[in-house]
């Protein structure tokens, strides 16, 4: 019980070495049990509720963790299962939120779809079957609505303690922009053509004015905050960029706690490696979720894929989708597109 409260403050690190598993599989001489599966094993699983002391192993929470939080943690009886409060659907608040640009003459979120179709007119953008090409998000034109997408995003936000941000943030203490150079990628990056740029600036641009991409963040008992389709999305659009604050990979193996880091450099040096970290600073990327891909009915739900490019010199996150989206479908991604060790057996 003492070295189950003790691993409860600390975060391990989901690469763990085999040995540990082994030993995490052979140990079953523990006092305390599952809630969910009567099981004591994996003992270095199991999380102990720090109000009425019964153990759950991590895979069988709804939502799963990944790794043990850092700090206090409370089982889903004596957290009473709290819903997220929402957001307030009070435009100068999600402007305010959202740091919108207001325009000189008025202080709406751009919702003229014919504003909207000029400037889609200049990227002169088309659709090949010879060359596929990435398209700009389709936004929603009901304000009402606009309204209500935004603020599901802004409740997972606050519900998070993560503060909004459309871009790659670097901070003191961690990875300095200078780091950030595309050429150290192993094996090369793609590098983003001239179009492929305009269309991800037209995707900045519109998000700054307030015209986010049509999509829901709704909560789910089983899987947590999830990411919806608000209207169809064609194949090979761009959804959003992987945003956050960027740090190097050595500075976050030993203390690794959230489930959502995304390598962005995977250079031949392990000490150039770098990741995103949105636990801070992020957007909707943070809130998609991750397929089960020990399993073929998990690698069905895969709708968007994580691709990263070489902009400018710079590595950038996009996720893409792979294929047409109906409207209400959930979006998945693959955790593991490219080191393959992200825990994904146990993801619904």
């Amino acid at each position: 019980m003492v070295v189950l409260r003790r691993r409860r403050t600390q975060a391990r690190n989901p690469r763990s070495d085999l040995l540990q598993s082994m030993a995490d599989d052979s140990d079953s001489d523990w006092d305390t049990v599952c809630e969910e599966c009567s099981s004591g094993k994996q003992p270095a699983k199991l999380l102990l509720c720090d109000k009425c002391d019964k153990g759950f192993h991590l895979y069988c929470l709804r939502p799963i963790l990944v790794s043990v939080p850092k700090g206090s943690w409370f089982c889903p009886s004596c957290s009473k299962h709290q819903i997220p409060k929402s957001f307030p659907l009070v435009q100068t608040k999600i402007i305010d939120f959202f740091r919108i640009k207001r325009s000189q003459d008025s202080s709406q979120i751009s919702s003229s779809p014919d504003n909207i179709g000029k400037k889609r007119k200049k990227t002169s953008l088309v659709m090949s079957k010879k060359k596929r090409k990435l398209l700009p998000y389709n936004p929603t034109i009901d304000p009402q609505r606009k309204l209500e997408q935004m603020a599901s995003l802004a409740t997972a936000l606050r519900a998070s303690n993560t503060e909004f941000s459309n871009k790659l943030t670097y901070v003191s203490c961690k990875a300095p922009r200078s780091a950030n150079q595309a050429v150290l990628e192993k094996g090369g990056m793609q590098v983003l053509s001239k179009q492929g740029a305009e269309t991800l600036a037209l995707c900045k641009s519109m998000m700054d004015r307030g015209e986010c991409p049509p999509l829901m963040v709704v909560f789910d008992p089983f899987e947590g905050f999830t990411v919806e389709a608000d209207r169809f999305i064609k194949d090979w659009t761009i959804i959003t960029e992987y945003v956050g604050d960027v740090d190097y990979l050595s500075n976050r193996e030993d203390d690794y706690d959230g489930d959502s880091m995304m390598t962005l450099l995977h250079a031949s040096d392990p000490l150039q490696c770098l990741v995103i970290c949105p636990d801070k600073r992020s957007n909707i990327a943070r809130f998609i979720s991750g397929i089960n891909n020990h399993t073929p009915e998990g690698r069905k739900k895969q709708n968007l894929k994580c691709v990263r490019f070489n902009i400018n010199g710079e590595a950038r996150v996009l996720l893409v989708a792979n294929r047409d989206i109906s409207k209400g479908e959930r979006l998945y991604y693959d955790y593991n597109g490219y080191e393959h060790e992200y825990p994904t057996e146990h993801f619904v």
